[in-house]
């Protein structure tokens, strides 16, 4: 039993903790709580770090990142546009010098792999060229409740070829009462629909629930039926493993702030499978997906790449190289198994510790339960837990801001938090259960005043 040793899981599964938190010390930045804005002085130990269990919004600042930038900006003073030729990270090849390091993370071939712009704009960019409806296949099929901005593509893709969104968006929603989708559900809807439906594209892993999704029966299912099936890893990449080259996905798109560790803004990045090199080619095109052996002839004469780095279309940027670059040489230090090893046993650990003070049985003792509604296995779920209430949360993450925990907030009524196998520790969940139970109080008695207050009006 779990009762009063935060240590006790570390020592039973040798080397699961100590190298990471090791690691993590030497390599990531840590957050002082007296730079949380809503943090209460006389609730936090000053000298502590601060719980951060938000890497699933943006995850914690590499501590060579400061160091790469300098390089960098040093370089440009120095030799101005001789930089684009020399260095490390020569500027006009930045984004290939680090491709090498993200193979392993998503588990493909570096032709399949580009590193370029923002997420929803590699998703646009893919899109242009995967979603060719005709009369017959015009659908594009999603999750309900998908995150808004692949919502959103969705919709002026849709309109983009003029087409009725209500009829040619499909979004599977989940049984009534329930926050996950089962997969049962998700392949009669495929086998269905399947003839009419152009597009498949999935979150790998559900922002709100944190559902991961089963993409590799996903894809068989949709490419059986004549699909074309994609995938949205934002909160994926870097959380669990992923073999997108062997499960035969035909493309996918991600974010690198999140558990990829680059900082607002981040480079993002795009995978197409190798079977479409030749087949499917980029709707907009531009000098960077040129053949490099050949761009500088200015001939206007375009060689495209083959495969997704004919997507590139401006030359990469450096500084944001640099972020990724300091990242990825952690992630290929620690590796993705060894990770994902640590992160179930971690959040295993959370959930443990979550439903024995908290779950409906405790009621009696315990007046506010609290739910997980993230699926409790853990194939089907990441590092990210999201908890709900019998009492409203903004009081609740008021709390815990309070006592310098990290964390968020999702409407309807959730608080995710997410345990990063990268730089949390056991301990640090056994002290975010001691400090929920001290929020927990405090929000109690705070929504009860709230409550007849109200009454007397």
């Amino acid at each position: 039993m779990w009762k009063t040793n935060p240590r006790l899981l570390s020592k039973e599964i040798p080397g699961l903790d100590s190298p990471y938190k090791k690691e993590a010390g030497e390599t990531l930045g840590a957050v002082d709580p007296t730079g949380i804005l809503a943090v209460d002085l006389s609730l936090v130990n000053k000298d502590e770090e601060a719980i951060y269990f938000l890497g699933n919004s943006l995850g914690l600042q590499p501590k060579t990142v400061k160091t790469y930038l300098e390089e960098e900006l040093d370089k440009w003073a120095k030799m101005g546009a001789y930089g684009h030729d020399v260095g490390k990270r020569p500027w006009i090849i930045g984004d290939e010098t680090i491709l090498g390091l993200m193979t392993d993370i998503v588990r493909a071939n570096e032709k399949e792999i580009a590193l370029m712009n923002g997420l929803t704009v590699n998703l646009h960019l893919l899109l242009l060229s995967f979603f060719k409806p005709t009369p017959k296949r015009y659908k594009v099929l999603l999750e309900a409740k998908a995150f808004p901005s692949d919502h959103y593509a969705i919709e002026s893709q849709l309109q983009l070829h003029g087409l009725n969104i209500e009829k040619s968006m499909r979004l599977i929603k989940p049984r009534e009462g329930e926050e996950a989708l089962r997969l049962e559900d998700i392949l009669e809807v495929i086998e269905n629909e399947g003839d009419s439906t152009a597009v498949i594209l999935f979150s790998g892993l559900h922002f709100y629930t944190g559902q991961l999704f089963n993409m590799p029966a996903i894809t068989k299912a949709g490419q059986a039926r004549g699909c074309l099936v994609g995938f949205d890893l934002a909160h994926a990449v870097g959380n669990v493993e992923l073999h997108l080259h062997e499960w035969g996905v035909d493309f996918a798109c991600w974010c690198s702030y999140k558990y990829l560790n680059t900082g607002a803004g981040g480079l993002a990045g795009a995978f197409v499978h190798e079977k479409h090199a030749y087949t499917i080619k980029p709707a907009l095109v531009g000098w960077f997906g040129h053949e490099l052996s050949t761009r500088f002839k200015m001939d206007n004469k375009l060689q495209l790449i083959p495969g997704v780095n004919g997507f590139r279309i401006s030359n990469p940027p450096i500084l944001l190289v640099c972020s990724l670059h300091a990242s990825l040489e952690i992630f290929r230090q620690a590796t993705m198994k060894a990770l994902r090893r640590k992160s179930v046993v971690l959040t295993g650990y959370l959930q443990y510790m979550i439903k024995h003070h908290f779950s409906q049985d405790k009621a009696e003792t315990k007046k506010t339960v609290v739910n997980i509604i993230t699926p409790s296995h853990i194939e089907d779920r990441g590092c990210q837990l999201t908890l709900t209430f019998s009492i409203p949360i903004k009081y609740i993450f008021q709390e815990l801001e309070k006592r310098g925990v990290v964390c968020d907030k999702r409407d309807p009524n959730g608080i995710r938090v997410a345990p990063v196998p990268l730089y949390n520790s056991f301990h640090d969940v056994y002290k975010f259960i001691n400090l929920l139970i001290s929020a927990l109080d405090s929000a109690e008695t705070k929504s009860s005043r709230v409550f007849h207050s109200n009454l007397s009006k």
